[in-house]
């Protein structure tokens, strides 16, 4: 069984204390610039331990030293627990 959505309340209050991170309709994303392409991918190969320790693993979209993250909770059909989590592991790595 997927876990509950969130309504938007804690959506909005979540998401206050994430840094980055924007809503856009049923996902959150987060942009990130550096200073090459291979920190960009040092980047997602730091993040992937714990996108797969948690079981939830985030859209990427990688071009030269951009990486997009979206995090959803497709099988839920929305924004779960799951996405807000993982979204503070990752700004752990990052800020």
């Amino acid at each position: 069984m997927p876990p509950a959505l969130l309504d938007d309340a804690t959506i909005d209050a979540r998401l206050k204390l994430l840094t980055g991170w924007r809503r856009d309709g049923d996902a959150i994303k987060r942009e990130l610039l550096f200073d090459s392409f291979p920190d960009a991918i040092a980047f997602i190969n730091r993040i992937a331990p714990l996108a797969d320790a948690a079981d939830h693993h985030p859209e990427l979209f990688n071009v030269y030293n951009r990486v997009e993250l979206t995090l959803t909770t497709h099988d839920a059909g929305g924004l779960t627990s799951n996405d807000f989590d993982l979204a503070e592991a990752i700004n752990t790595v990052v800020d």
